[in-house]
């Protein structure tokens, strides 16, 4: 169970990043660009900046998408890992004691289902990061 626990931890430490660089390229964004460049008064810098807006536009899309794969990326992967260790964990125990198998695949069961919820709820903070960020 110890080992489950801590593949949701992780889990949740990388969704929690990847959803800061989905924040952190919503902040930077085509609009403050433009503004900085107005704050600058001068008309060629207003220009130009426009044009690093404009680029700075077309890669905001593309960072909040990068940041929902990267998400979704590593909690599918974490999430694999913790399933495998834990199904690898629990065959052993029901090799050492045959007799408790019924208790050990409860218990499998249970903790497969925990690390699933945790792969659900980062692909729901991915969706989000895709389409509310």
């Amino acid at each position: 169970m110890k080992l489950a626990k801590k593949s949701m931890v992780i889990l949740f430490v990388l969704a929690l990043v990847a959803a800061l660089f989905a924040i952190a390229s919503y902040v930077f964004d085509a609009n403050s660009f433009v503004a900085f460049a107005a704050e600058a008064g001068e008309p060629a810098a207003v220009a130009e900046d426009a044009a690093v807006a404009a680029e700075a536009a077309a890669a905001a899309p593309s960072l909040t998408a990068i940041g929902a794969a990267i998400a979704i990326g590593f909690a599918t992967l974490g999430g694999a890992i913790g399933m495998g260790l834990a199904i690898a964990k629990a065959m052993d125990g029901i090799a050492r004691q045959p007799e408790a198998s019924g208790k050990i695949r409860s218990v499998l069961m249970l903790g497969l289902v925990f690390i699933e919820t945790v792969v659900i709820y980062a692909l729901i903070v991915a969706i989000l990061i895709m389409f509310v960020v």
